[in-house]
Formats: structure tokens, sequence, C-alpha cells
């Protein structure tokens, strides 16, 4: 059975930092892609970053220059660094494995969220 778990999600002030992990456990084959998304209060999921397996990068441009993406294939493990954190970040987090073949799984593996909030 495959799991998707954030961690690393907290309260920090304008300006702050924080750095997001997700690791993806069970019996995994590949997964293609690994990337976040992100839900404030009242509005839809939106794409935050995502990394593919041979590290093609894509970002919101409402983060680029501010949040980094990075992974470690062999661990099933995707980081989110953000940095010059805005009130306007504030969101649940939540972690995506795209593509995902297992044993006895396959598809796309959410995880349950991590708050993040943007707060002086």
């Amino acid at each position: 059975q495959v799991q998707v778990v954030e961690s690393g999600g907290g309260l920090v002030q304008p300006g702050g930092s924080l750095k997001l992990s997700c690791e993806a456990s069970g019996s995994i084959f590949t997964i293609s892609a690994m990337g976040w998304y992100r839900q404030a209060p009242g509005k839809q999921r939106e794409l935050v970053a995502t990394m593919s397996t041979d590290g093609t990068t894509t970002y919101a441009d409402s983060v680029k220059g501010r949040f980094t993406i990075s992974r470690e294939n062999a661990k099933n493990t995707v980081y989110l660094q953000m940095n010059s954190l805005k009130a306007e970040d504030t969101a649940v987090y939540y972690c995506i494995a795209e593509g995902l073949i297992g044993t006895s799984s396959s598809g796309d593996y959410w995880g349950q969220g991590t708050q993040v909030t943007v707060s002086s």
C-alpha cells in the first residue's frame, strides 16, 4: 500500500523561510513526477511546483525566484524550500506522487496536506 506523507509546515513571519518534505512509501517501482500543490481557504487547489524524474521543473509564476523544489529519486522524496514567504502563501500544501507504479498500485497519490501560515 502506497502512502504519501508531508512534513515541515508551520507558522512563519513574512519574509521567513520553511522547508517542506514529502516521502512516498510502499512497494514502488517508479514515480514519474513529484510535486506540490496548495489550497487557500475559499480557493481552488493550485500548482506550486513539480519535478520529473529527469529533473525537469515547473513553477507557478507566483513562487518563481522564492521557492525551490528538489527531489531524491532513490528515496521517493521531494522537498520544497520556501523563502521570502508572503501572507498570500498561506495555504494547506499537498504533495503529489504522479504516475506512480508499484507492485500493486498505480496512478497519482496525494498526501494529507500540511498547513503553512505566514503571519506576523
